[in-house]
């Protein structure tokens, strides 16, 4: 068995000429992004590994998450604009050794693809995380798996 975490990046700023790829966290993402982490700790949630897209607020999200796990981080560009199949070749080409994988990246790309994988409909709001166990020994068989929904957190999970 293994275990896929989506990821949305967490809230981001829309500065006046800035581009999209170097587009940063608000002070409310920067928040929410260790309390996020922290909030899946607390429900024993293990993640092996950390992908990101490369984007800023992707990257960001992604280093406040291992931080918080204190394990390393990887980028992968194919995950900033994604498209389904992208999330597929990255998952395909994971090592077997690894367990559970969180990826983060962005809308509408992460939500299309977490739809793809269940009958049960998301729409990843910013810092939301999506879980699924995958029934494969071997990531190269991710494709024909059998994909459960495991659970779907958001900011509005915290308590107050």
């Amino acid at each position: 068995m293994k275990t896929l975490l989506l990821v949305r990046h967490a809230k981001s700023d829309w500065p006046v000429d800035v581009q999209d790829f170097d587009r940063p966290l608000t002070d409310l993402g920067m928040i929410n992004a260790p309390k996020m982490a922290h909030l899946l700790k607390e429900k024993s949630i293990d993640i092996d590994t950390f992908i990101s897209s490369p984007a800023k607020r992707a990257l960001h999200t992604c280093e406040l998450f291992s931080e918080v796990y204190q394990k390393s981080y990887s980028t992968d560009a194919s995950l900033y604009n994604p498209r389904e199949r992208h999330f597929e070749n990255l998952i395909f080409g994971l090592d077997h050794s690894i367990n559970s994988v969180a990826l983060f990246s962005h809308n509408n790309g992460i939500s299309n693809f977490a739809n793809s994988l269940t009958d049960e409909i998301v729409n990843l709001p910013t810092c939301g995380v999506v879980g699924y166990e995958i029934d494969c020994d071997d990531w190269s068989d991710f494709a024909t798996a059998q994909k459960t929904f495991l659970y779907f957190y958001s900011p509005k999970n915290f308590s107050k």
